[in-house]
């Protein structure tokens, strides 16, 4: 059988890629930078903000369209690996409903049509959590749920301004009792300084109730143990019959960091958090550049990939 009749992408590689020759209008190049295997990219993930969106949140829409038919010609899955919430992450994709969603840092996986795995916090200690945030000055809370995302009354104004953008179903309570609804996530906001130390302070207060995670710029993510974007990867993975070592991802901040690490093909931004930097298999440019748009050209497009098997 010919590598014409393969599902996937292969993808010539050893331990690292390189994504180069830019600035000119050409493609980047994928350089192998030691004697390689031969690899199948059977799903494609990325995050979303500092990695597929630009600064404006924004992305090249005409562009995608090539990538994006190409992979569903292909088998290729296309998923959005985010702390976001899945309403907030669908509003992008509108127009390309085989999109899947890996939102809420792992915790809610689905498409348009169908749940594959709902990861909520017991309803037992969503008050104690609360609770200790309560505790730690200058933090912004809000609580993420399946049916929306939900903050308290008083919030600054400012900040709730900020809050919309990422949360277009955003409910009002005067007191958290009034939760009604799977709480998946907790976000924290809280002066960009002072992040590394909350989120010590909270990975010691929580050990085993919640795990902290943050993307940086003073945004913290509380999220059930054992639960991120590589877990709900190798969850999705296990429902599509595909192993994470089939998978390419790109990210840049630490929320990414196991997905990275995990998956067969890991490909920091530019602009990624040097500990992201560290575990690259590859990279790209940054997400101003639109750099997971050149590299999975790059991909789609080089001799040492290449062809189609159905699943």
């Amino acid at each position: 059988m010919s590598w014409k009749d393969e599902c996937g992408f292969a993808a010539t590689f050893s331990d690292k890629w390189l994504a180069t020759g830019i600035g000119d209008g050409h493609l980047p190049e994928a350089t192998l930078k030691t004697d390689g295997g031969l690899m199948m990219i059977k799903l494609i993930a990325t995050d979303m903000d500092g990695t597929f969106l630009r600064n404006d949140m924004s992305y090249d829409r005409n562009w995608f369209n090539r990538p994006y038919h190409q992979l569903q010609a292909h088998h290729v899955y296309w998923v959005i690996a985010s702390g976001n919430q899945y309403f907030q992450l669908q509003s992008f994709f509108e127009d390309y409903p085989e999109t899947i969603f890996v939102a809420e840092n792992g915790a809610y996986i689905r498409d348009a049509n169908h749940i594959y795995a709902l990861n909520a916090f017991t309803p037992s200690i969503i008050h104690p959590i609360l609770t200790q945030l309560e505790q730690i000055p200058d933090l912004k809370v809000s609580v993420s749920g399946q049916a929306g995302a939900y903050t308290l009354d008083t919030m600054d104004p400012a900040h709730l301004a900020i809050m919309r953008k990422y949360y277009p179903k955003l409910t009002l309570l005067r007191d958290y009792h009034e939760l009604d609804d799977n709480i998946l996530k907790f976000s924290i906001g809280c002066p960009p300084e002072r992040t590394d130390a909350i989120v010590a302070e909270l990975r010691s207060a929580l050990a085993g109730v919640a795990t902290p995670t943050s993307s940086g710029h003073g945004d913290i993510d509380l999220i059930r143990p054992n639960v991120n974007k590589a877990q709900g990867l190798a969850l999705l993975g296990q429902k599509l019959g595909i192993d994470l070592s089939e998978m390419c991802a790109f990210g840049d901040g630490g929320n990414d960091l196991e997905m990275l690490q995990e998956v067969g093909l890991g490909v920091p931004m530019a602009n990624a958090d040097p500990r992201v930097a560290a575990v690259a298999d590859a990279t790209t440019t940054s997400n101003e550049e639109q750099g997971v748009l050149k590299f999975m050209e790059t991909l789609l497009t080089t001799d040492q990939r290449h062809a189609v098997k159905s699943r």
